[in-house]
């Protein structure tokens, strides 16, 4: 890596908004080193610098100042923690940091991911969090490059993972993907909630191949215990009443046999919000007050099951779900 020399002494910070910007690199504080060097590819004089905020010439991390100086590759200065940063990489940092450390540092990522990067190693709150979900994945991919574990970064409760759930309802196919990828079982289970009513037709090859072979066991597997626990509800036909003038056990085998020709339409389709409206229908072609009312009753209680069978779905085994029924229904 190339360094460059550089005289600070007639710059002045004008810090503002999320990254302060400056016409240099203000002075630094007593206790940091003097950024000098370090720029690949330097601009030209009249190159625009700008300060992060979060990771100002005033951050503190145990009470200590910053003694690294980090500049992205879209220029933007981060002021950290040698300690902090070596004790979380393997690497050194892809051999970035070096003791003593007088020079201002050149990460190539830019400001975005940077930014990622060392909240999740400064355990940032969530909230604090306002990267999208494409900064995110760059991010997590970018990890490894700067020594630091994947798999000991995405945890339950961390920054990144957290931000990234966030996103599951949105986009729950490509955070599942990025957890299938790096094998984030803490990720993949509570993402996999949302995927219920994903079309498994539509997963393009190369995602799949992200996924690999047993993540992608794991989400089929989802989605068949899924219609199998659904099945398994519909089976519940509605309570025969006594028989009356007006409506005989006979005429009651009528409602069976509806039942089991929109069962066996619901099962084969089962999208969204597509139970009620197959069932509900059957009630305005019931006559007897008595079959109404137990149809009412039945499909009120089959969709209140179904709710609690959709909630407690997600992935736990890679295993195929066993015969299932609702009481003792879990997916996995």
């Amino acid at each position: 890596m190339e360094y460059l020399d550089l005289n600070i002494s007639n710059f002045q910070d004008t810090s503002i908004g999320s990254y302060g910007t400056t016409n240099g690199l203000g002075p630094p504080t007593p206790s940091s080193p003097s950024p000098l060097q370090n720029f690949p590819a330097f601009p030209e004089a009249e190159t625009t610098f700008s300060t992060s905020t979060e990771f100002s010439p005033h951050k503190s991390w145990k009470s200590l100042s910053p003694d690294v100086f980090f500049s992205s590759s879209d220029y933007v200065l981060f002021y950290v923690h040698s300690q902090l940063i070596l004790a979380a990489s393997d690497n050194q940092f892809h051999s970035l940091i070096t003791h003593p450390c007088d020079s201002v540092i050149a990460v190539p990522d830019p400001s975005q991911i940077l930014d990622v990067i060392l909240r999740q190693l400064y355990n940032t709150p969530p909230r604090q969090f306002s990267a999208s979900l494409e900064v995110l994945i760059s991010a997590v991919e970018r990890l490894p490059f700067y020594g630091i574990s994947i798999k000991k970064s995405v945890v339950a409760h961390s920054p990144l993972h957290s931000s990234l759930l966030s996103y599951a309802p949105i986009f729950p196919i490509e955070v599942y993907t990025l957890a299938a990828k790096h094998d984030l079982l803490d990720l993949a289970i509570p993402v996999s909630s949302h995927l219920l009513s994903f079309d498994l037709f539509s997963l393009a090859e190369e995602r799949t191949k992200e996924m690999g072979a047993i993540y992608l066991r794991k989400l089929l597997f989802l989605h068949v215990g899924r219609i199998e626990a659904l099945k398994n509800l519909l089976r519940q036909t509605p309570h025969p009443h006594a028989p009356t003038d007006s409506c005989s056990f006979g005429d009651q085998r009528y409602l069976t046999r509806a039942w089991a020709l929109a069962s066996a339409y619901i099962a084969f389709d089962a999208r969204p919000g597509f139970l009620e409206s197959s069932l509900n229908p059957l009630v305005d072609k019931v006559e007897c007050t008595l079959c109404k009312e137990g149809l009412k009753n039945c499909i009120k209680n089959i969709v209140a099951q179904w709710s609690q069978v959709k909630a407690s779905t997600s992935l736990r085994t890679s295993s195929p779900p066993p015969p299932l029924s609702f009481s003792s229904f879990k997916m996995f």
